[in-house]
């Protein structure tokens, strides 16, 4: 059976797009399957002197974004997508083999400080590959080909994730050949890192000549040579700040589920070995459900539903679940949230997401989306880890603040929906 054949049981896939669409397929699997096998390097070391030091690492992440988002609108400006995309993922390659020569020729392998700066770089580093990637991917499909195949496109990136974490494991623990047991020191990944991404660039070349991107900077569809622009249009086109409340309000309401899964397993579970398992459990089942939802559903839902209506699902959902843990803060009620609040992000509310830039110009994708999906959201991880303290202080419970943040989330994103609504009536092609 033909690859497009096989993959029109699976998609709503039209004449002429398989190439296309395995191609940026390839392209997320590897971008994830090189970032997942660095993360449980970046989680260890971001716990060495205690959790403790989380919120400070999350505040110098979002002052390195303050640094990098200029610095890449500036390249943004001067270079065709099909030059900058792949010069962004060689410069990040640049940076492991730096890493890994530092990790190696320091005393102490360069010590907390080193350990740090790692930690701070792959969290830059995780944001911006993703952000470019789903830039291209809202300029070169349409509204309508997005609503369809965006969902089997995540689809890459689920089975990278999984592939880059399952690797890590058992390179980390070791393996047997010829009657001995072979282990893969963690900065040896920084290596295997720099060939997915170089894998990366060339589906990007890939894509580039499907979709005939041009040589030319400044061209019709190219970014244009301001490299502040996406700062202005942040500063004055309402539904780009409607996208960034969005967006900070997602981020926030996720840690807090991630600060009250923590106490919950704390307090339901005894061991390190049995906590392990139970967060294992919850990914587990948080993979499945994106699976199966990206690959046979994600489609039909956001066709079905349309934008506006899939962005109320993650918010309608918190609601939801923030008031049932407060009612029933047990693991079981936590887990369920935590799933379907992470599965369906990654099956339908992130591709819903992105197709919010599509209607929209290079200027918008290149320069104002990164920002919105680096500095923004990492606004909202720092908000969330520091949030907790202040109420404290007040004797607000945590619990209350989720639910009044998940409304907040539920009426911009009511907002947000008529706004694409209004567009979509403006250009109805």
């Amino acid at each position: 059976m033909k690859p497009a054949h096989l993959l029109r049981r699976l998609v709503l896939l039209e004449e002429g797009e398989a190439p296309a669409l395995l191609w940026s397929t390839a392209y997320f699997f590897l971008l994830l399957f090189g970032y997942y096998l660095l993360r449980p390097v970046r989680e260890a070391i971001g716990i060495v002197r205690g959790a403790d030091k989380l919120p400070w690492l999350m505040t110098g992440t979002l002052l390195a974004m303050a640094l990098v988002n200029p610095a890449f609108a500036a390249l943004v400006s001067r270079l065709p997508r099909r030059r900058f995309i792949p010069w962004t993922y060689r410069f990040f390659a640049l940076n492991m083999l730096g890493f890994f020569l530092a990790f190696r020729a320091l005393p102490g392998h360069g010590g907390a400080a080193l350990g740090y700066a790692f930690y701070i770089w792959l969290s830059v580093f995780n944001l911006f590959v993703v952000s470019v990637f789903w830039g291209l991917m809202s300029d070169v499909w349409s509204e309508s080909q997005g609503k369809r195949l965006f969902g089997f496109i995540a689809t890459g990136g689920t089975l990278g994730a999984m592939a880059g974490a399952a690797l890590t494991g058992v390179l980390s623990k070791g393996f047997l050949l010829g009657g001995q047991r072979l282990r893969v020191e963690p900065l040896s990944l920084l290596l295997l890192s720099m060939l997915t991404l170089e894998l990366a660039v060339q589906c990007v070349k890939r894509l580039a000549a499907i979709f005939r991107l041009g040589n030319a900077a400044h061209g019709p569809r190219e970014p244009g040579p301001g490299p502040l622009a996406g700062l202005r249009l942040l500063g004055t086109s309402r539904y780009l700040q409607l996208i960034g409340v969005y967006m900070l309000l997602f981020t926030l309401t996720g840690t807090f589920l991630y600060l009250q899964q923590g106490a919950i397993v704390e307090r339901a579970f005894s061991g390190t070995a049995a906590r392990t398992a139970a967060f294992a459990r919850i990914d587990f089942w948080v993979n499945g459900l994106s699976l199966v939802t990206q690959v046979l559903l994600t489609g039909r839902i956001l066709t079905g539903l349309g934008i506006p209506g899939v962005l109320a699902l993650l918010p309608l959902l918190s609601l939801a679940g923030f008031g049932a843990l407060w009612v029933w803060p047990t693991f079981g009620v936590m887990a369920l949230v935590q799933v379907l609040r992470r599965g369906l992000h990654y099956a339908v509310d992130r591709p819903a997401r992105e197709l919010l830039y599509i209607p929209l110009g290079a200027e918008e994708r290149y320069k104002s989306k990164p920002f919105i999906d680096t500095f923004v959201y990492r606004g909202g991880d720092l908000l969330g880890a520091w949030v907790p303290s202040l109420l404290a202080m007040i004797a607000l419970p945590l619990a209350l603040a989720a639910l009044g943040c998940s409304g907040l989330w539920l009426g911009s994103a009511w907002v947000l929906g008529r706004r694409v609504k209004g567009l979509a009536a403006h250009d109805p092609g």
